[in-house]
């Protein structure tokens, strides 16, 4: 465990002392991947890579002026103790009294440099990413757990509600999904830390050194994810079950088993192939609400304490990193399901979809 906790240290040190560097990288090797795979998708990866860096320059733009807008004192420490000209000095030297289009030409020349700058609230005057090289090992490791756990949950599940329709393990299924989707995970989440801890005898509160306290927090992680998966799965196989090669397969007597799983299960898995990067990347930044409910010193959490202490630049540094994980998520995902499926075409007479 000490040595996983390292390695995972040493990778949250790198990323966030390099984070829009990797975020480059990645964008331009799936789509190169995908690109010498397929040449179809030549036009559509670059469209989608367009799109991307368009959107992503969207959220950087209004995180930037809606901060601009905040009340000054989340942009300087000790605010209560200065007076009105130690204030208005301070905002000069940080460049807050320039005009906006100058002050935002200087935050994405810093952004490039990997500055956000340093915190005004949580840590004063300590460098916001290396804030963030800290709380970012632990979320890492438990999103990679609880990603790994909603698919050892879900797709079985998905795979068993569709073979047995109508049959215990489908109405299971369907229990399962509808009250994961219909009750809020506030709701839920409390009920399992209450009760969970209560069955198991151990603390309210997680702590790194006790592997006991890893497993509420990683299993109501998990719930969202698989009830997902097992919904999706559920939906394409019984699509493809449906479809006249399977009829023709059973009329020629092949076994049901290896009907279901070497044809149903793995045409009804493609479509799901896209939200599997999307939703790694999601989990592994980690639950802003299960990390602030069991005291956990990553990621999340650390989002929920900026805002509350009001510390714009960490907010600003979060908020962004947060939706880089996104965006690249979902991009790795479409070029994902196209270079893996060759049936898949974007192309069409009158142009890219």
């Amino acid at each position: 465990m000490n040595r996983l906790w390292q390695f995972f240290e040493a990778c949250g040190r790198f990323i966030s002392a390099h984070w829009l560097t990797l975020v480059i990288l990645i964008v331009i090797l799936a789509g190169f991947f995908a690109l010498m795979a397929w040449r179809h998708l030549v036009k559509y990866s670059l469209k989608r890579l367009g799109a991307s860096v368009l959107t992503l320059l969207i959220i950087i733009t209004v995180v930037f002026v809606l901060l601009r807008n905040m009340p000054e004192e989340g942009f300087i420490e000790n605010y209560d103790k200065l007076s009105k000209e130690q204030r208005l000095q301070k905002l000069e030297s940080l460049g807050l009294t320039k005009p906006i289009y100058e002050q935002f030409w200087n935050f994405l020349k810093n952004l490039f440099r990997g500055d956000f700058g340093k915190s005004t609230k949580y840590s004063i005057n300590r460098d916001v990413m290396k804030i963030i090289a800290e709380k970012a090992p632990l979320s890492m490791i438990l999103g990679v757990i609880s990603m790994a756990l909603s698919l050892v949950m879900g797709i079985p599940l998905g795979a068993a509600m569709a073979r047995k329709k109508g049959k215990f393990w489908d109405r299971f299924g369907t229990a399962f999904i509808v009250f994961i989707n219909a009750v809020p995970a506030a709701v839920y989440y409390i009920f399992i830390q209450l009760y969970g801890t209560k069955l198991m005898s151990i603390d309210l509160t997680f702590s790194r050194g006790d592997p006991v306290t890893w497993i509420l927090p990683i299993f109501s992680m998990s719930l969202g994810s698989a009830a997902s998966y097992a919904m999706w799965l559920r939906r394409y196989m019984l699509d493809e079950i449906n479809k006249d090669y399977i009829r023709l397969a059973r009329a020629k007597g092949v076994p049901g088993r290896k009907l279901m799983f070497r044809h149903v299960f793995r045409n009804a898995f493609v479509p799901m192939i896209q939200y599997i990067p999307a939703s790694l990347l999601y989990t592994v930044a980690g639950s802003l609400y299960i990390e602030s409910l069991y005291s956990i010193p990553g990621m999340g959490g650390l989002l929920v304490q900026a805002i509350g202490l009001q510390d714009n630049p960490l907010v600003q540094a979060l908020v962004m990193i947060y939706s880089c994980i996104g965006i690249v998520g979902l991009l790795l995902g479409d070029l994902l399901m196209a270079t893996i499926d060759p049936r898949i075409n974007f192309v069409k007479k009158g142009g890219v979809r």
